[in-house]
């Protein structure tokens, strides 16, 4: 079961790399083809583009984030520091896709129609609130783990010939003869 899981995760992030690579093409060419056309504003066609863009990066940054966490195997072994640092890496990207896409929203919105700017706005707070959030989870995670102390994988623990409660040998000081 857990080699079909990581099959469909493998097939997932492939499938949102084909997409993003799609809008890495598709935005510049539609920029260009509205632009040159003069179906719309060359600032407008720019502003679409940038939204394009940040959704590619986005999509990119998930598929990365698949094939690192959830592709290979034996990844449920992991500590919970390695998870930590998965999770934060991942919902970093996608706050900072949130924020992005919030600016070019505000921007879109401030020439078109400054009474629709409540929305962005409600979605740069959001945003804050997703990074309070994250950061509230690092700062209680973190906390938790200095408490318990960190745990040891258990394939290391299995490789190495030290068992958890005892130490390497002190090494003999220069001056020593042993």
């Amino acid at each position: 079961m857990s080699f079909l899981i990581r099959v469909v995760f493998a097939i997932a992030a492939c499938a949102l790399m084909a997409v993003a690579a799609v809008l890495l093409v598709y935005a510049p060419y539609t920029a260009l083809r509205e632009g040159l056309g003069g179906d719309t504003l060359v600032h407008e066609a720019l502003l679409n583009i940038v939204g394009y863009l940040i959704v590619a990066i986005a999509l990119f940054d998930v598929a990365k984030y698949f094939f690192e966490e959830e592709v290979p195997a034996n990844r449920e072994k992991r500590t919970a520091a390695d998870a930590r640092r998965g999770l934060t890496k991942f919902l970093s990207t996608i706050i900072i896709a949130l924020f992005l896409e919030a600016l070019v929203l505000l921007f879109e919105t401030a020439r078109e129609e400054v009474a629709e700017v409540v929305y962005p706005a409600l979605l740069v707070v959001i945003g804050c609130v997703a990074l309070v959030s994250l950061g509230l989870f690092q700062r209680l995670s973190a906390s938790v783990e200095r408490e318990v102390g960190p745990e040891t994988p258990p394939r290391e623990q299995a490789a190495g010939d030290i068992s958890p409660n005892e130490g390497p040998a002190p090494l003999a000081s220069p001056g020593s003869n042993r």
